[in-house]
């Protein structure tokens, strides 16, 4: 049922888009024979938008890969930079969340380490939607900021730096096997927001894949026995990205910019200060409204991204005013 639907909205997307475009040609023709150019230049900004809109749809339909269609995982990590950083890693919680919500995915916050003063340490979103790993599979690395910090008495400007990782659900159709004499399970009281029974109980769980040294916790529920089994669906997920990894031909770039999260590693650089200027440094799209992508305005940077993965960077990428 749930790829039925996806194929009808493609289909009624796609006759939509051929109506949009038939009418907008008349009006534009009307208009030049009757000599009103207010109808013209309205039909000529639609179909503008519908070019947008075309452009995403068409990136969209590139998204044929393994589990791009799948829901996926976020995680948010801080940097070096204590209360600087992990209010930037606040931010971008914020920004992912923001761009799920207007992209009409749902959201569950799985796990949160709050910072000591501010901001968070680390945070984990489960992202549900059609095509949400292809979207943002391609926003993991380091994200760097530039302004003036509201934590320095002295006003001075500060470099922050988080990370951003993004690995697919999998689903029964998807079989890993994972050996659990090789998995450390820890247990601890969850923090942040949930009431009595959440802060003073064990329910959150930590688990530790000892050959891979891959760690996934999850504090979500107030029963430990749920939390454990959304961390275990989390370890299979992550161990099954990790060979997905294995097979792309950038999987060595993309894990050496995981190595640290500081300079030189970040893919995208967030400005507010001295000037307003958010840029990608793997695809060069720019834009001089960091506020909009703050909240959530990320679809120009992602499209350009994924173009440089199928058309191996011979695109034009674009300039957001």
């Amino acid at each position: 049922m749930r790829e039925r639907q996806q194929l009808e909205d493609s289909i009624n997307g796609l006759k939509r888009t051929e109506a949009q475009l038939s009418d907008n040609l008349e009006l534009i023709e009307m208009g030049e024979e009757e000599g009103d150019s207010d109808i013209v230049r309205e039909a000529e900004a639609a179909l503008k938008e519908l070019r947008a809109d075309v452009t995403k749809q068409q990136i969209e339909s590139l998204l044929s890969g393994e589990a791009d269609a799948n829901d996926t995982y976020l995680e948010v990590h801080s940097g070096a930079g204590g209360t600087e950083s992990q209010d930037w890693a606040n931010m971008l919680l914020r920004m992912y969340t923001r761009w799920a919500e207007r992209s009409g995915m749902k959201v569950e916050l799985l796990e949160i380490h709050d910072g000591e003063e501010a901001g968070i340490k680390s945070a984990t979103l489960l992202i549900k939607g059609h095509n949400a790993y292809g979207w943002l599979k391609t926003e993991s690395g380091v994200h760097r900021l530039v302004r003036i910090s509201p934590y320095d008495s002295q006003a001075r400007r500060h470099t922050s730096f988080s990370s951003i990782w993004t690995y697919p659900v999998i689903d029964d159709s998807i079989d890993v096997d994972i050996n659990e004499s090789e998995c450390r399970i820890d247990t601890y009281r969850a923090s942040g927001a949930g009431g009595q029974h959440v802060n003073t109980t064990d329910s959150a769980v930590r688990i530790t894949h000892i050959p891979t040294g891959i760690v996934v916790q999850c504090q979500q529920e107030r029963s430990q026995h749920k939390n454990r089994a959304k961390a275990w669906d989390m370890l299979r997920a992550r161990i099954y990205e990790a060979e997905l990894k294995k097979r792309e031909e950038a999987a060595n770039d993309e894990a050496a910019s995981k190595t640290e999260i500081g300079w030189g590693h970040q893919i995208r650089s967030y400005v507010l200060q001295p000037y307003q200027l958010v840029k990608d440094l793997r695809t060069g799209t720019e834009s001089t409204s960091p506020q909009d992508v703050l909240d959530g305005k990320l679809d120009p940077f992602m499209e350009a991204a994924l173009a440089q993965r199928v058309y191996g960077g011979g695109e034009e990428v674009a300039d957001i005013d």
